[in-house]
Parts: structure tokens; sequence; C-alpha cells
């Protein structure tokens, strides 16, 4: 097991080209099958043994912290004895009894960049050289242990995986294994993008300025001019939940059992 790289999860935006979903909830609470999609993004590194997650809060982040705080009682069979408000769970549980989860309230208003680096004080507590990051909103059906072994064999202070999807992103030119250059969302985009699926070292924190840092912008330019970013190529299933087509696309995928994503079925 894992239980010493962390995983951090950016789950504090609004989502707003989403805003059918998330005017009532924040992004990675929008359900994908009967589950939200922050669930089918923890299972996915789970399967590969990294159950320690961070998760950046920020808009309507309550709903995330309730979620997880009331998980037991929401996914297991229980007896419940009014009289002492005593709970006892009745099965063997739903395989997720492993997870440590950081709530960590990240502000309202931070970016990307920002949110990754309020979790220092909780990386240095743990003693995290290295954790993993990703966004709050994506699926893939990335082989975290083929990533985690590829950053190793590098050296190098951080690895974005870079994924072939719908245009739209961050597009990065790749030579020889490293980004040689990386634009944030240019306006035509053929080729490859960040996909999120981070491996970073602590001391990319400190290329964070402060909470309105975007994290896609200075902090991974710097890296990329000092030959710091590795990029780990993915050929396979990436999708994220923009818009309410791609919300619709997901659920299609996991009710007809043929979600790539869903490693752990």
């Amino acid at each position: 097991m894992h239980t010493k790289i962390p995983v951090a999860i950016l789950c504090g935006g609004k989502g707003t080209r989403l805003k059918e979903e998330t005017e009532f909830r924040p992004k990675p609470m929008v359900t994908v099958g009967d589950r939200p999609m922050i669930w089918h993004i923890m299972k996915t590194y789970a399967h590969y043994g990294f159950t320690d997650f961070m998760l950046c809060l920020g808009y309507k982040g309550e709903q995330i912290r309730d979620y997880f705080i009331n998980y037991d009682w929401n996914h297991s069979d229980v007896l419940l004895e009014l009289g002492n408000k005593s709970i006892t769970r009745l099965n063997n549980g739903h395989g997720e009894e492993d997870w440590r989860i950081w709530l960590v309230n990240t502000g309202q208003e931070t970016l990307t960049g920002g949110r990754l680096k309020r979790l220092a004080t909780y990386l240095d507590k743990i003693g995290a050289d290295w954790f993993m990051a990703t966004y709050g909103d994506g699926v893939a059906n990335v082989d975290i242990q083929k990533l985690w072994e590829y950053h190793q064999s590098h050296g190098k202070l951080a690895t974005v995986t870079a994924v072939r999807p719908p245009s739209r992103f961050g597009e990065m030119v790749i030579k020889e294994q490293l980004v040689g250059t990386f634009k944030e969302k240019p306006q035509t985009s053929e080729g490859w993008i960040n996909g999120g699926y981070f491996i970073l070292h602590r001391q990319v924190l400190d290329l964070i300025a402060g909470d309105e840092t975007v994290f896609e912008a200075e902090p991974l330019h710097r890296l990329a001019e000092k030959g710091e970013l590795a990029v780990y190529q993915h050929d396979g299933f990436w999708q994220c939940m923009d818009t309410y087509r791609e919300l619709e696309l997901l659920n299609e995928l996991y009710q007809s059992d043929s979600a790539p994503w869903t490693v752990w079925r």
C-alpha cells in the first residue's frame, strides 16, 4: 500500500458551465450512476493502493464533508437503537474502510495553485515528499501504478498526464518525454492536452505565490522552462464533465456497464 503518497483532489471550483447541476451542489458531488464524481475518482486511485486523500474544498464544500462524514450510514446496512442512539453496522462494509480523507477548506475564491499550496501544512505533518493531484471533475482509466513507476524513473519534480480528448484545454508540446512549452487553453487544440493526474514534489508548492495563483499558469510554465515537468502519455480513456452533454455521456457509459474508468469493478 502507498500510504505515504496522498492524493490531492481539487474540489473547490464553481463549475459554471454545468449550471444545471452546480447551482445546487459542487461539481465533484454531481452523480454518475448512483455515486458522486469524487467517489469515482477516489475509487480509481484506491484500486492501485492510493487511499490517502486530501480534498481541496471551496464552493459548497459542506456537501462533500457531509457525504463522507455520513458515508457508513448511507452505504451500509445498520441497526439504529433509538433509545440509546447506538448505531451498529450489520454487513461487512463497502470496501472503503481503509480510506483516510483530509477535508480541507481552501477558500471560496482561491485559484487552483492556491488550493494546492494550502495543503502544505498537512503534507508536512505526514512527511510527504511526494503527492499526487488531479481535478475533481473528470475520470480516466490511467494506470496509476504505471504512472508512479514512470515518475520514479525520471527524477523530475513533476509529472503531468497528457491525454488526447476533445479540444478546449491546455496544450503541450512534447519533446523527448519533457514538456517543452505549456499553453493553457489555446484557441485551437490538436494533439496532447493536460489531463490532470499529476505527481508533484513538495517543492513544487514553493513555486506557488498564493491564493491568486493558477497552477496551470506560472508554476507549470516555470517547471517546463526548467526541464522539471515530465509527461506521462495516456492513450486510453479520459473524459471531463464540463457540460450537461458530457455528464449524460458518463452516465450512459456507467449504466451500460461499459465505463472504462471503473477499473475496480
